[in-house]
Order: C-alpha cells, then sequence, then structure tokens
C-alpha cells in the first residue's frame, strides 16, 4: 500500500491508526437465512426479559470435541518480570462432551460428560433434566438446530413429557443461547490444563461444575432487541451491495 500511495510505511500506520483502521485484523461473521429469524428472535430473548411463572429456562447445548491435550512439559508459573508458560506441543487422549443445561435465573448448572454426541446422549440428558428438576415447575428449553435436538426419538419423547418447551434459535446464532457464556468460560479454565487421559480431563470438568454450582455465576441478557435488529439490517444491507459488486 505505502509503495502504490508513494508514501512511507510509517505514514500508512500513521493513517490507519488516525482512522481506527486494523486490516491486519478479521472475525468470523455469517448472518442467519432463517425465513423465521425475528419470531424466533424475539421468543428466545422474551424468555430472558421476562421469564414465565412457575418454570425454569433452562439454556442447553452440547459442547463436543473437549480434548484431553497432555503438555509435553510443564509450565512455568506467572511470576514477576514473566508471563506464565506452556509448551507449543503435546500428546492428544481423546474427547468427551460436555451437557450443560443452565439455569438462567439461579445460574446453578445441570450437566453430564459423555464420549459420543448422538441423540441417544442428548436424550438422556433430557431424562436428567427431568429427574433433577422440580415436578412441578414447566420447563423452557432455549437449544440450536442441532440434529440430535430434532430427532424422531426426541420428538416422541418430548410428546410424552409435556412439561418440556422447546425453544430454538435462529439459524446461525449460537450468540443468542447464554450457555455459550459459559462454554467460554470452561473453555479457558480447561486452555492451561495438562491432561495425561480423558479420565483426568472428566474430573477437571467435574471439579469446575462443582465450584461453579457453589458459587453460581448468573449471565444477564442486558442487549435491546430493536437495536440488535437494527443492526443485523444495517449487515444484511451492507452485505447485499458486497455481493452485487
Amino acid at each position: 500500500m505505502a509503495r502504490a500511495a508513494g508514501i512511507s510505511s510509517t505514514t500508512v500506520h500513521k493513517l490507519w491508526a488516525a482512522n481506527d483502521l486494523k486490516p491486519h485484523l478479521t472475525r468470523t461473521f455469517k448472518l442467519s437465512n432463517d425465513p423465521q429469524f425475528e419470531e424466533k428472535f424475539w421468543d428466545v430473548i422474551g424468555l430472558y426479559l421476562a421469564p414465565p411463572d412457575k418454570a425454569l429456562v433452562l439454556c442447553c447445548d452440547e459442547k463436543s470435541q473437549v480434548q484431553a491435550l497432555e503438555r509435553t512439559q510443564p509450565g512455568l508459573p506467572l511470576g514477576i518480570g514473566h508471563i506464565q508458560t506452556k509448551s507449543h506441543d503435546y500428546t492428544r487422549h481423546g474427547t468427551v462432551t460436555l451437557f450443560a443445561a443452565l439455569d438462567y435465573i439461579q445460574g446453578k448448572l445441570i450437566s453430564s460428560i459423555e464420549r459420543q454426541h448422538r441423540h441417544q446422549e442428548w436424550l438422556a440428558f433430557l431424562k436428567k433434566i427431568n429427574k433433577e428438576t422440580p415436578k412441578h415447575l414447566q420447563l423452557h428449553l432455549i437449544v440450536d438446530n442441532y440434529a440430535t435436538h430434532k430427532h424422531a426419538a426426541v420428538k416422541a419423547w418430548l410428546a410424552k413429557h409435556p412439561r418440556f418447551h422447546i425453544h430454538f434459535t435462529p439459524t446461525s446464532s449460537s450468540w443468542m443461547n447464554m450457555i455459550e457464556r459459559f462454554f467460554r468460560d470452561i473453555t479457558v479454565y480447561l486452555r492451561d490444563g495438562s491432561f495425561a487421559s480423558v479420565r483426568e480431563l472428566e474430573s477437571s470438568i467435574t471439579t469446575f461444575m462443582a465450584l461453579r454450582n457453589a458459587q453460581p455465576t448468573r449471565y444477564v441478557w442486558n442487549a435491546k432487541g430493536e437495536e440488535i435488529l437494527n443492526k443485523i439490517q444495517r449487515a444484511r444491507e451492507a452485505l447485499e451491495v458486497v455481493q452485487e459488486k
């Protein structure tokens, strides 16, 4: 760019900084094409903004492919004059899937650790939710559009358990499910770990879940719905301009 404009690279960097431009950075981005986007959007955030009486709002999902990575040598702890370190290489010892349901009001979690994430495991998790929640309460589950959530066996079981009400997020809109906030936290927690086996990983996850339930953390939806929809509409218009070029 500097060569094409006939200026120094230093000048280019100054211009970028002055206009808050960061062309070296990118981030993933995808707009939902769900024809029922707005209807599902208000259905989900309505549960956050006005939770129904005599009911639990449970934000549910599975975090698959959680890896048991064993670092090849111990890292150095954080200290004066140097940051915490960890080796760049590791040995893989397998993966697990964490199923979790976040009580939006209380911040407590129901969880299950499995080696697979088929519809059978999802159905077993629904049964666990049914067992561990008060029977007199209705259950409103916020879930994404993963195929296992819509399997025929799952639908048949739900039909026999009418206190379960499933609320699907729009496609490509997992950011609406507050369980993703918890998954971010546990990802950070596990990132610095070293696990010599899947069992060690499972033990670490179980410990973290127990700590969080002992001191529950609420994730509160604060964004205004209309502002989000307006932002999405602007993004759609900008994308249409790019696609027309």
